[in-house]
């Protein structure tokens, strides 16, 4: 890929696959889209790609390459393949990519959640695949976005600095040579563990849901992060976040606290969470959702809290503030995220000493 600009294929046309689609087509990168179902790609198809806007000057229309539902069609010759689907549907993705895969190419969970890049892996170790291919994680997506219309989104904000990790951490370097020529703002992560329990998603959207569910219910208009995170929701938010942190010290992984992501992330500061979440201009006219049944919950439950509660568990970390929040998002839905959640059996290491599993982290071998 060197001296050459890298292509891409971005997986899923949601909010945030359709902001980063048209976004990297109108910094001029050759951009394949896919989606498992048509119905997202109609406006992409029939204009030719996504006009992107903003309220910081970004604007314009961005072609791209190819929108279509052909996986292999999609990734076939590309260097770089970002995931940028709900995480519990990475699974689904590996297998479906897995035959396709070729050697040299990357991919990069958009974000991984927690443990995303070792479920990918495992999957494609299940299904043979023989190519070398670099498998990484975001520790966030890089987009606060919202699709506002058939191939049109609107971005609020690009975080500043997005840490990310891959499988064999000694390849982290070789990860960021080829992203950071579209993405500047792309970091060294430690490990595939650091960039998992730095998932600030899981502090912040189920909670955030679950403590506003009546609010969502009744199908009020509110800003999510501003008027959803007041000082006693905030209360709350630092408990969660404090147990996430715990949890991470266990593996002995110095994990961000919120307030430092947010600082890092948004430049937003604040003397607790609630004062750094209310100056934080980047969350600034980004609605609510409209039903609990989406994915703050249905993704940030199994593959974020679930498996820091799983891994909290093995290593004798209590996380009663985490465990709570499962189980109203539990009764709300009424569904078991202990069931279909990531958990430490599901990963396959439960049986895994320490030192096993910081082998693992950097890709050495555990047995």
């Amino acid at each position: 890929m060197e001296g050459k600009s890298p292509t891409f294929a971005v997986i899923g046309a949601g909010h945030g696959g359709l902001a980063m689609a048209g976004h990297l087509a109108l910094m001029g990168f050759k951009v394949n889209l896919f989606n498992r179902s048509k119905d997202r790609l109609w406006g992409v198809l029939s204009t030719g790609g996504i006009r992107i806007e903003s309220d910081f000057g970004l604007e314009g229309f961005g072609k791209v390459n190819l929108a279509t539902t052909d996986i292999k069609e999609a990734i076939g010759d590309v260097d770089i393949i970002m995931v940028v689907v709900p995480a519990t549907a990475h699974r689904d993705i590996a297998e479906m990519t897995a035959p396709h895969l070729k050697n040299s190419q990357l991919v990069i969970l958009n974000p991984g959640r927690s443990f995303g890049a070792l479920e990918f892996r495992q999957i494609l170790s299940v299904k043979g695949v023989k190519p070398d291919v670099i498998i990484a994680e975001a520790q966030t997506f890089i987009y606060a976005s919202r699709a506002v219309g058939p191939g049109h989104a609107k971005i609020f904000r690009i975080k500043n600095s997005i840490p990310v990790a891959s499988v064999r951490a000694h390849l982290i370097p070789e990860v960021l040579k080829k992203i950071r020529i579209a993405y500047p703002q792309f970091v060294a992560g430690d490990n595939i563990f650091k960039t998992s329990f730095d998932n600030i998603g899981a502090v912040f959207h189920p909670t955030l849901c679950v403590l506003n569910a009546g609010w969502i219910e009744d199908d009020s208009e509110f800003q999510f992060y501003i008027q959803g995170a007041t000082r006693s929701v905030c209360n709350v938010l630092e408990k969660i976040d404090q147990e996430r942190v715990k949890v991470a010290e266990a593996l002995g992984i110095r994990a961000l606290t919120a307030r430092e992501w947010l600082y890092l992330a948004y430049s937003a500061s604040g003397n607790d969470l609630f004062h750094a979440m209310q100056s934080n201009h980047g969350y600034r006219g980004i609605k609510a959702p409209v039903q609990l049944n989406m994915r703050y919950i249905t993704e940030d439950i199994p593959t974020s809290l679930v498996p820091m509660s799983s891994v909290g568990s093995k290593f004798g970390v209590e996380t009663p503030t985490i465990n709570t929040i499962i189980h109203l998002a539990m009764l709300l839905t009424g569904t078991d995220y202990w069931k279909t959640g990531r958990t430490t059996t599901t990963l396959n290491i439960d049986d895994l000493s320490l030192k096993e599993l910081r082998l693992l982290a950097i890709g050495e071998s555990v047995t």
